[in-house]
C-alpha cells in the first residue's frame, strides 16, 4: 500500500520522453510567466545531470523576458573549472550561453577545491534569495536527489544550512555542494524530471514509502513529478 503523504506528491505520466520534455518546458515557462507577473523575478534553481540538458535546449529559443531571470543551482561538483562534467558548465553550453540572462542573475556554486568553502560561498549567495519560484530536480537511481545521498545527512530540520558540503559521494567526485533538503523546500514549485529506465527501482521504492532521498523534498504547495510512464509499470526484471 503506498504510504498516506503521497497525496502531495503529483504524478504526471507520459508516453515518451518527448512528451515529457515537451511539459518539462511548458511547466518552466508558466511558472516565470507566473512569477514575473505576481513578483517582477523569476528565481530558477535547475538540476544538473544528463536528464535535462535536452530541456534546457529547448528553452533557448522560448520567448522569454530573461532579463528577469535569476538562476541557482541545486548542487554541484567539486572539480577543476575545465571539467566538462561541472552541472553549470553543462546548463552554459546547452542554454545559459545563449540567451541574455545578465551575468549576475547567474548564481553558480563555486566548484572547488574544498567542498566547505564553496558550501559557506554558496549559503551566503542564497542570504538574499528568499523563497525559489520554481526547483527542478532529478531523481537518481539510488534515490538520491541534488547531492542528497543515501546514509548522509539530508537537512531536512528546519534549522538545517541552506548548503551542505558532501565528502562521500558514492558517485565521483567525493566533494560535493548541494542545497539542503528544507532550503530546496523553499520554493514555491517542486518539479522533478524522471525519465530512463535506471530509474525504474528507484520510482518504485518512493512509491511504496521507502525512505529514500528524494522523499525528504515536500514543499509547502507539494511535488509535481513528470515521469516516463513506463517506469509507473512493474519491473520486468
Amino acid at each position: 500500500m503506498e504510504s498516506t503523504d503521497l497525496r502531495q506528491y503529483r504524478w504526471h505520466e507520459y508516453a515518451d520522453l518527448t512528451a515529457l520534455q515537451d511539459a518539462a518546458v511548458a511547466a518552466i515557462l508558466d511558472s516565470a510567466a507566473s512569477a514575473i507577473q505576481e513578483r517582477g523575478r523569476f528565481n530558477l534553481v535547475l538540476a544538473g545531470g544528463e536528464s535535462p540538458r535536452a530541456i534546457y535546449r529547448r528553452l533557448c529559443s522560448a520567448p522569454a523576458d530573461w532579463s528577469l531571470w535569476h538562476i541557482y543551482y541545486g548542487d554541484e561538483r567539486c572539480m577543476p573549472p575545465t571539467q566538462e562534467e561541472l552541472n553549470s558548465h553543462m546548463v552554459e553550453e546547452a542554454w545559459l550561453s545563449h540567451v541574455p540572462i545578465p551575468p549576475v542573475q547567474i548564481h553558480t556554486i563555486p566548484n572547488g577545491p574544498r567542498a566547505d568553502k564553496a558550501a559557506e560561498a554558496y549559503a551566503q549567495t542564497l542570504r538574499g534569495a528568499g523563497y525559489f519560484d520554481l526547483t527542478l530536480l532529478g531523481l537518481g537511481s539510488d534515490g538520491h536527489t541534488a547531492s542528497l545521498f543515501p546514509g548522509n545527512d539530508w537537512g531536512m530540520a528546519p534549522d538545517s544550512p541552506d548548503t551542505l558540503a558532501i565528502f562521500n559521494s558514492p558517485k565521483r567526485p567525493p566533494q560535493r555542494v548541494s542545497l539542503s533538503a528544507a532550503r530546496l523546500n523553499r520554493s514555491r514549485r517542486i518539479i522533478f524530471l524522471v525519465s530512463g529506465e535506471s530509474k525504474h527501482k528507484a520510482v518504485a521504492r518512493w512509491r511504496a514509502g521507502e525512505n529514500i532521498p528524494a522523499r525528504a523534498i515536500m514543499g509547502e504547495n507539494g511535488v509535481d513529478i513528470l515521469v516516463e510512464s513506463t517506469l509507473l509499470l512493474p519491473s520486468k526484471g
